[in-house]
């Protein structure tokens, strides 16, 4: 992948009117919200589109050329609106006219954006080309930790005990068909427009197991406990027995911190506009610990 512009707006906009696909630009406007990436709302003659720029992030295991077969898989099974470029670190999405979920937004229309999550699951794995990936957040953590060892993160006192718990967490999982998962449940990644939900940014997009997928959209839009229940029993088709319920709570705090840490990973490497990575770990790390709290009281 050649190498991208700096963070410069002014540079990574002009990467954008670069692309060879455009047929006349008429109205380009910077898209507020991501957390990692650069994206731009492009009026052309063609359409309207929306167009994202990131290079390869090995510090958070995300390959470009991955994320755009998993778009592409996307889009075949319904989920996702149309990818119609993607080369060195661009991708171009075909502009949809829908509005973006905040956390109230999901726990209001769970039952829908549980169906998305059922539907990657069914859905995605036979449509997947080229090379696969895993996505398995107990080494990710492992991976998270050395780099912010090395680093000398201020959270470097911290990883010996995250570590400790992300064994435990590891071990309470039970066995469970592998399927392809988001991997990145947060609110802002469900849209809705008049008559449908979707489902974008496929970064952490990979194969694994239902359970981090159910987690993590647990976890980012703070289900309640009734809310949990129901989604495991609509997911599972029964009431989960007890080992069942312990891999998932255990899953939801390995949710949980995986964000807080993604967040002082980002903080090393990533310098998105108005974003505060310091602020984010540390929401996450808050969330974390009353999560680990809660599963070491019920299931200690």
């Amino acid at each position: 992948m050649a190498d991208l512009p700096s963070h410069d707006m002014a540079d990574v906009e002009q990467a954008v009117r670069g692309l060879s696909l455009w047929q006349g630009i008429r109205n380009m406007t910077p898209l507020k919200g991501g957390v990692s990436n650069a994206a731009f709302v492009v009026d052309d003659a063609t359409g309207r589109f929306v167009a994202r720029v990131g290079a390869d992030y090995p510090f958070h295991q995300v390959s470009r050329a991955r994320e755009a077969h998993a778009h592409r898989a996307a889009f075949e099974a319904g989920l996702s609106p149309e990818l119609v470029f993607a080369r060195d670190g661009v991708m171009v999405v075909r502009f949809i006219e829908a509005r973006t979920f905040a956390e109230p937004d999901v726990r209001q229309d769970w039952q829908r954006c549980l169906d998305l999550v059922m539907r990657t699951h069914r859905d995605m794995g036979h449509r997947i080309r080229g090379q696969g990936a895993i996505f398995w957040v107990f080494q990710i953590l492992r991976d998270y930790a050395e780099t912010l060892r090395i680093a000398h993160h201020r959270s470097t006192p911290r990883l010996q005990d995250w570590m400790k718990i992300t064994d435990g967490l590891e071990a309470a999982q039970v066995p469970l068909p592998v399927i392809f998962g988001h991997h990145d449940l947060l609110p802002t990644n469900f849209m809705a427009d008049d008559k449908r939900l979707w489902l974008i940014d496929w970064e952490y997009g990979a194969f694994g197991t239902a359970m981090f997928d159910l987690a993590n959209i647990a976890a980012a839009n703070s289900f309640d406990a009734t809310m949990e229940a129901e989604m495991l029993r609509a997911y599972f088709g029964k009431a989960p027995d007890l080992a069942l319920a312990r891999a998932y709570y255990a899953m939801k705090v390995a949710a949980a911190l995986r964000e807080a840490m993604w967040g002082m990973i980002s903080e090393l490497f990533l310098a998105a506009p108005g974003v505060d990575y310091v602020a984010y770990a540390a929401e996450y790390v808050g969330r974390f610990e009353a999560i680990h709290a809660a599963y070491s009281k019920d299931f200690a």
